[in-house]
């Protein structure tokens, strides 16, 4: 039994032709199970209808891809809290959805913030602690493995963004509900502040002022502003790709998700770190900035990475998404 359910809610997200896409959040009814992938906006964010139930992926980064356009395809099943193996799982009959509110709408927030908060204190850290023989491989792999790690772990609750670039195009795609997007950069913001604070309270105030509290001051001249600001957007393309397309999008999703994001975010400061600092996440320019009032430049840290997720969602939207993702080239 299928159910079709009327849309409670339309988005308007862009002027792009066909780009108006319709997010509908519905309330899921009683029916037995359609089979992988179903779309109900209203189950948490966590939740993975994987195409390929033994795939054993269990890191799901937000919803399955949304059909935008199809609102009379829109069809919804029962949903079922039993979701951390990752694999589809039959739901139970005879019920409204029943994850509660506090599952599908304030823990996914409570982890973006703790994640956001382990990682950013991490990543801080590391750059403050960070010896004179070391460069930038210190802070690298401390970033990287941390990211990897706390995706990893709490992945299957939030989706694992950590980082508001991150959630916009995952938003974008349709893997997160764009009614959570704001919920989560908020969450994520907190976080940056709340990892920064515990650094700067851990932290010997000599060695926290020299590294500038960790704050981003890579970029000294209006002259590099440009250059660095070109350097975020493509690292944080990089970054943006390795989550939307090895976590998200059916066609290239793996169990390897988690790692490979963890590596893109090693490499781009390796690559990038001297030319920009290598942020790639406004959560981790934001709590910095507040705790060592250093606001220098900071507007390069926000609009690059943002820039780079926007860019993701358009290609995968437009070009290389699977076909239930893509809005344009699709086959008969």
């Amino acid at each position: 039994m299928q159910s079709k359910l009327p849309p409670t809610l339309y988005c308007f997200l862009n002027t792009f032709t066909k780009f108006l896409a319709t997010l509908k959040g519905a309330e899921p009814v009683a029916g037995s199970w359609i089979g992988p992938p179903a779309t109900v906006a209203a189950c948490a964010p966590s939740l993975d209808w994987s195409s390929n139930p033994g795939s054993g992926w269990s890191f799901c980064l937000g919803f399955p891809p949304t059909r935008f356009l199809s609102l009379s395809q829109w069809q919804v099943s029962t949903c079922d809290t039993r979701h951390s193996s990752g694999r589809a799982k039959e739901p139970s009959m005879g019920g409204r959805c029943r994850m509660s509110w506090y599952d599908r709408f304030v823990q996914p927030c409570l982890v973006e913030l703790l994640g956001s908060a382990l990682f950013i204190f991490i990543g801080c850290l590391s750059v403050i602690e960070n010896g004179p023989d070391t460069g930038l491989l210190q802070p690298a792999l401390a970033h990287g493995l941390a990211l990897g790690l706390i995706i990893a772990t709490l992945g299957n609750i939030s989706g694992g963004h950590f980082n508001p670039a991150v959630s916009l195009a995952a938003t974008l795609i349709g893997g997160l509900n764009v009614m959570m997007l704001l919920p989560y950069w908020i969450s994520q913001l907190c976080g940056g502040l709340i990892g920064a604070a515990l650094v700067k309270a851990i932290s010997p105030e000599e060695q926290f002022w020299n590294a500038s509290g960790a704050a981003f001051v890579t970029v000294q001249e209006h002259n590099q502003a440009g250059r660095a600001l070109g350097v975020e957007i493509i690292l944080t393309t990089l970054l943006a790709l390795a989550v939307c397309m090895g976590a998200i999008n059916e066609k290239t999703k793996g169990p390897l998700a988690p790692f490979s994001i963890g590596f893109s975010v090693t490499v781009d400061i390796l690559a990038g770190g001297a030319v920009s600092g290598a942020c790639m996440n406004p959560a981790r320019a934001f709590g910095p900035a507040v705790v060592a009032g250093h606001w220098d430049f900071h507007w390069i840290y926000w609009l690059g990475p943002l820039l780079g997720g926007l860019l993701v969602g358009l290609l995968i939207r437009f070009f290389i998404g699977d076909e239930k993702t893509r809005l344009i080239l699709k086959g008969r």
